[in-house]
């Protein structure tokens, strides 16, 4: 795109923590103006009355529906003319694809969606899975990008370099996520009073992101069974995402070490590490950390990733830059929050 030429942003379903993050991300970045930013709760309050930390940030206000996109609703951003080039979804599982459909004809830009709806290739349609680390030669030619979920992100990048090897048994993995992961919907399991100094185990065996996990590791290493046995676990934290996976492996510890990080010596986002990682060298930032090691016949992967940003808001932004012939790291710079 020319340099000049600032990628116009529409974002529905603004209000929400994934859409916060997605929105922090895109006010300093220097390739993107935001159209608007819409969410029927918060219509007509400024964007900083749901995002707080945005007081200063951006003047934007909350929509209440979609702006016009024939005659676009230039009162959202003064001198605004024109359709958005990318619509981010950020509306929660279930609602983008009933929006997708009712879409105008006339709305040709790029569409991300940060739910599940299309990740499953039954239901994808035109839709790119977006995981740039295995799939970039496709998402910098597609259109419609169904992001990945955040536990999916993690465990899949502790798998992508023996999956291309083809060298993928049965599969084990414990996965501890922060608060936010659950949404932004009171429940039971999210109040502070319960979830303080507590841990459980939830969806054991039978989470949602399995299947869009086991989808990318079968494309690529066909002899893969699928069986992959995994068990979350909510942790006493707000953000961030701690992947424990391991599995039997002939090779030595320095050729598995060797292909993980040849694997990613390309990627800007994913480091392969000699030391123990830990949640904070990733929070707030749109990294991957790994660290592999032999343990007897077994190989141990620990995989952190932020679940807001490398999980979601930041991947999305990712991909917008790869679609749109941007460096994928632009405006992706962030810092880690480490103490």
């Amino acid at each position: 795109m020319a340099a000049d030429k600032k990628i116009k942003v529409g974002i529905v379903g603004a209000a929400g923590y994934t859409a916060g993050e997605l929105l922090r991300i895109l006010v300093n970045h220097p390739c993107v103006e935001i159209a608007f930013a819409q969410s029927g709760s918060h219509a007509g309050e400024p964007v900083w009355s749901a995002h707080s930390d945005l007081l200063g940030e951006t003047n934007l206000r909350f929509v209440s529906g979609m702006p016009d996109l024939v005659g676009h609703d230039t009162s959202v951003i003064p001198g605004s003319t024109g359709n958005p080039d990318v619509l981010f979804l950020c509306s929660g599982h279930g609602k983008a694809k009933p929006f997708v459909e009712t879409l105008p004809d006339c709305y040709k830009g790029a569409i991300i969606d940060l739910g599940n709806d299309f990740r499953l290739k039954a239901d994808a349609g035109d839709f790119v899975y977006g995981l740039p680390e295995a799939f970039k030669d496709k998402i910098v030619k597609a259109k419609h990008i169904a992001n990945p979920g955040c536990f999916a992100t993690s465990i899949q990048l502790a798998l992508l370099p023996m999956a291309k090897a083809d060298l993928l048994p049965e599969i084990h993995v414990t996965g501890i996520t922060g608060s936010t992961g659950a949404g932004q919907a009171p429940s039971e399991t999210t109040h502070f009073s319960w979830r303080t100094d507590n841990l459980s185990v939830y969806k054991a065996f039978t989470h949602q992101h399995l299947g869009e996990i086991n989808e990318t590791l079968k494309t690529m290493a066909p002899h893969y069974s699928g069986d992959m046995n995994f068990v979350p676990v909510r942790g006493d934290f707000a953000r961030g995402i701690l992947a424990s996976v391991y599995f039997d492996c002939d090779l030595p510890e320095e050729t598995a070490v060797a292909m993980y990080k040849d694997y990613y010596k390309d990627e800007p986002f994913v480091h392969v590490i000699d030391s123990n990682p830990d949640v904070k060298m990733v929070v707030n930032t749109n990294k991957c950390v790994l660290n592999v090691r032999k343990h007897g016949r077994k190989l141990h992967v620990i995989s952190v990733i932020d679940n807001l940003v490398k999980g979601a808001s930041g991947q999305a932004v990712q991909n917008m830059n790869l679609i749109f012939g941007l460096p994928e790291d632009t405006g992706l710079h962030l810092k880690a929050t480490r103490f």
